[in-house]
């Protein structure tokens, strides 16, 4: 089956009764405790919590960089859990990745940071390259630095940078892991508006594992809080100071600034 027929039509991705832990057996450190959750294809799920509570290790499950204890890590209805080398290999193409430092090759351009996916995993060839890579230079604004080495970027421009190199395979999954670290306000506010435009243009599905809350909540069509291995779902974050459980209420008193009930 090829990688364009892997994804089902209405969730990109479902956990089911997944569990994850670490540790020896007798300082095992249970993050996960048979949580379940669906992300809606073509949309954007943002997964927040407090650290060391799981949220990297989500992004992991869903790329087979880690397998749970139990449970299922589905990617449309292929269980990732499962899958051997290849079968992996080729799943990954579904995905482009924004890695937290944005993961640039100090020792290639911009250009050659963003053609390299194309290098690697296609038979394009040399023009047909240039070409892709100077379309999505365009779009992201980045036409004139093609020549620039990562240390010669600010950190808005190498997460420009980075989430072109993410588009080049044309994924249908985009997994952004904390994309916003060490970016000040008004820079973090220009990199939310392009990730918007950007998933409006292209229609993937959006995974977002942040901490800055509340200001990527805006971004989310789905919100997924974290918290001592269980999950809680919410469609919009004004529905978080509403919760039943004291701890989400509390969470959105302290991190969100909202007063609950």
């Amino acid at each position: 089956m090829s990688a364009e027929n892997i994804v089902a039509p209405e969730f990109a991705i479902r956990f089911v009764d997944v569990c994850k832990s670490f540790g020896e057996r007798a300082r095992r450190h249970l993050v996960l405790d048979r949580v379940s959750f669906s992300v809606p294809m073509g949309k954007t799920t943002v997964i927040a919590g407090g650290s060391g509570q799981g949220k990297s290790v989500i992004l992991k499950l869903i790329l087979g960089l880690l397998r749970p204890e139990s449970g299922q890590v589905l990617v449309g209805e292929k269980n990732v859990s499962t899958m051997g080398y290849k079968a992996l290999q080729e799943l990954r193409m579904l995905f482009g990745v924004l890695f937290q430092g944005s993961a640039l090759f100090d020792s290639l351009t911009v250009f050659e940071n963003i053609a390299l996916p194309l290098q690697e995993r296609t038979k394009l060839t040399e023009g047909e390259i240039r070409n892709r890579v100077a379309a999505t230079l365009e779009q992201l604004e980045l036409t004139g630095h093609e020549e620039k080495f990562p240390a010669q970027l600010s950190g808005g421009m190498k997460k420009r940078v980075g989430l072109a190199r993410a588009l080049q395979l044309e994924p249908k999954i985009v997994l952004f892991d904390e994309p916003t670290t060490g970016l000040d306000p008004v820079m973090t506010k220009e990199i939310y508006e392009l990730f918007a435009q950007t998933q409006q243009r292209l229609g993937y599905t959006a995974v977002i594992v942040s901490h800055d809350i509340p200001q990527i909540f805006a971004l989310a069509d789905q919100i997924i809080l974290l918290n001592k291995g269980e999950l809680d779902v919410f469609t919009e974050a004004s529905q978080i100071p509403f919760s039943t459980k004291l701890n989400i209420r509390e969470f959105a008193r302290q991190v969100m600034g909202q007063h609950t009930v």
